[in-house]
């Protein structure tokens, strides 16, 4: 292949690319103005909240579970060497609530939940049932992808406290009753070097903003998928893929703003 040729295609999925991102803005755009139509019906958004969030409780908690007992474990190690053993509740709940917490329950979420939204709009395309409500004059964005999106966005921010909340139970459970940390200095110290806006509230909005970007990857992956079997597959497959760069890159423009000292 000569250099021309190379150049040619190169342009080629540039253009490409391009293209793609510009049909995905526009989905969104489209998808955030029918997410306030869906409010007219509470209930297929509450049902979605129990869909997406209550059936991943299992998998947050004892996720957060495992990661408090490690960073107990391993963060004790670490500040005994310096005498400051008592710093360990400041250092896991800093370390939940400012990245672990989000990062890890939108990769939970997107290989959980995430999967389970792209399959079920594939499916629902391959059997033709979002042609059918069109052919009805009822809009699939409004009446089957809105409710899912915002579901998306409120179950996120929940299951991201739950994350948190178990793993520094967890960590208490090994560094108080188990190495014997001081229970008075280790809820102290957490108290008082956590800032509720700083830390809380910046994690809080981490796990919006990956609840967002996680449900619309999901939906839209799923939504553009190609009505066959091996179509489906793949799109679940692409769903973890691209949601999981998509948090990490994320999670390192959103610690660059929130956190970076001037």
């Amino acid at each position: 292949m000569t250099v021309p040729d190379l150049a040619a295609d190169l342009g080629r999925k540039c253009i490409d690319l391009l293209a793609r991102l510009g049909h995905a803005t526009l989905f969104f755009v489209d998808l955030a103005r029918h997410m306030f139509a869906s409010l007219r019906r509470p209930y297929l958004t509450v049902a979605q909240v129990h869909a997406i969030g209550n059936r991943s409780l299992i998998i947050i908690a004892a996720s957060g579970a495992a990661v408090g007992l490690v960073l107990a474990l391993q963060g004790h190690l670490i500040l005994s060497r310096y005498g400051q053993a008592e710093s360990l509740g400041l250092l896991v709940a800093l370390s939940l609530v400012r990245e672990l917490g989000p990062v890890l329950t939108a990769l939970l979420y997107a290989g959980r939940a995430g999967t389970s939204l792209t399959a079920e709009i594939g499916l629902m395309k391959a059997g033709e049932q979002l042609v059918a409500m069109e052919m009805m004059a009822v809009d699939p964005r409004v009446r089957v992808l809105a409710p899912r999106f915002l579901a998306g966005m409120l179950a996120m921010p929940m299951l991201g406290a739950v994350f948190s909340a178990v793993g520094i139970l967890a960590s208490y459970v090994v560094g108080v009753l188990m190495i014997g940390v001081d229970e008075g200095q280790f809820w102290s110290q957490m108290q008082d070097g956590t800032d509720v806006i700083k830390d809380v509230g910046n994690g809080v909005i981490k796990t919006l903003v990956f609840g967002v970007a996680t449900t619309f990857i999901a939906l839209y992956v799923g939504y553009e998928s190609k009505a066959t079997p091996e179509g489906v597959a793949l799109a679940t497959t692409r769903t973890v893929v691209i949601s999981s760069l998509t948090v990490l890159f994320l999670d390192f423009v959103l610690t660059a703003l929130m956190f970076t000292t001037p």
